[in-house]
């Protein structure tokens, strides 16, 4: 059996692991953190599934939503270090299809900067939708863009998946978690699956939703999401088939491949993806694609879908800190329309508050999982605490600017 890790110096994780599932709410947990190639912190804890009892183990893995979005792009990445990829083609070039209604122009740089203009559909979309991928990069081929691709972001929360994924696809001729199987997880020994198995279904921790009210939709998220339902906000969150409907919890929506959403896996799997990246590449990409992943290529001061201030590099997210102008701190007692990691850092956040990241100046990688989900966009203090108590091993002392500096 694995046995939990806290090397010397990182005892303030360990605290902040525990001070959350004491006082903050955490119900089941993993975090994990590698420096320079060792993994310095591997812990878990808290109860899996409250229905059974069930305890949190070292193998229990998780939904972690938009984390998700980190693992498909490494896969586009994968691709471009190959030049089997190019990032600044038109898309019709290998997906003739999706060049309709105004997107001929599209790239996949574009499609991973959340500026493709489809960041959501209109038409209503069938239970079964999400879970049927012809149906899906159908639909995206055919959609007319919410704005001149290229002119400014708006996150593709879910559609990112399929614009990505099939991008991946054609470009490698395998389907997105089959070629996420084969070229990362498997050879890096990753617990991490987008079309989880079902053998590997008893070891999966149930996701425990956050019970939004309808008196907290005062953010401007929330607002359009609670009165237009033309909103890009709305279709984003609503207009998503079966996979509102708790999708996280069920086998079908656990099988499906959705390169945005259902990646299954624990701290364990998002360190392990993002340890490479954080210690010049590896196997995986070349130093130029490297250098390329972490470099901030869209950023607005609202995101069309998110409608916060955001950041994103090609596929991941960098530090955004609203702390000074999030109406969610003040909705829910707590800043959640943030993520402050060290400058160099690239990863991604998922829905409820889990995350994976690289930050190579520091030549680390965090994962963190759960099952309760938090409130707001971005992270909750549960997750923040364990990345700020990592920078601080690490002798960064200071986040005031935004990101951690030493």
């Amino acid at each position: 059996m694995t046995q939990e890790i806290c090397k010397p110096g990182f005892e303030r994780v360990a605290e902040a692991f525990v001070e959350n599932l004491q006082k903050n709410g955490e119900v089941g947990a993993s975090v994990c953190v590698t420096v320079d190639g060792e993994t310095v912190v591997d812990l878990w804890g808290g109860i899996a599934d409250p229905k059974t009892g069930a305890a949190w183990e070292a193998d229990t893995v998780s939904v972690v939503f938009s984390c998700t979005k980190g693992a498909t792009a490494l896969c586009a990445h994968v691709l471009a270090s190959r030049g089997q990829l190019d990032l600044d083609a038109p898309v019709v070039e290998l997906w003739p299809e999706f060049g309709q209604n105004g997107k001929e122009h599209v790239t996949t740089r574009m499609m991973l900067d959340h500026s493709a203009g489809v960041p959501a559909l209109r038409a209503r979309l069938k239970d079964s939708g999400p879970y049927d991928w012809d149906h899906m990069t159908g639909l995206l081929a055919a959609e007319q863009p919410f704005w001149q691709p290229g002119t400014r972001n708006g996150y593709h929360g879910f559609t990112f998946g399929w614009t990505v994924g099939e991008m991946v696809r054609r470009a490698s001729g395998k389907p997105l978690g089959t070629f996420f199987r084969q070229e990362i997880a498997g050879p890096l020994g990753l617990d991490f699956w987008i079309g989880l198995p079902e053998a590997i279904e008893p070891r999966v921790a149930p996701i425990l939703a956050y019970p939004l009210k309808a008196e907290d939709a005062k953010t401007p998220f929330l607002r359009d999401l609670a009165t237009d339902k033309q909103s890009i906000p709305f279709l984003f969150y609503m207009n998503v088939g079966a996979w509102r409907a708790g999708g996280a919890n069920t086998r079908a929506g656990r099988a499906a491949e959705i390169g945005a959403a259902n990646g299954v896996t624990n701290a364990r799997g998002l360190a392990g993806m993002y340890q490479p990246l954080a210690n010049g590449g590896g196997s995986l990409v070349d130093a130029t694609t490297l250098a390329r992943m972490g470099e901030v290529s869209m950023a607005t001061h609202d995101d069309a879908t998110l409608r916060i201030p955001t950041r994103f590099a090609l596929g991941f997210m960098k530090s955004m800190d609203n702390r000074k102008r999030s109406v969610g701190a003040k909705l829910f007692g707590e800043d959640v329309d943030s993520v402050i990691l060290g400058s160099a850092a690239f990863g991604h956040v998922g829905a409820g508050g889990s995350l994976g990241f690289a930050d190579p100046a520091a030549g680390l990688s965090f994962g963190y999982t759960m099952n309760q989900m938090g409130p707001g966009i971005l992270m909750n203090k549960r997750g923040q605490s364990l990345v700020d108590a990592t920078y601080q091993s690490l002798g960064y002392r200071s986040k005031d600017g935004g990101v951690w500096i030493r």
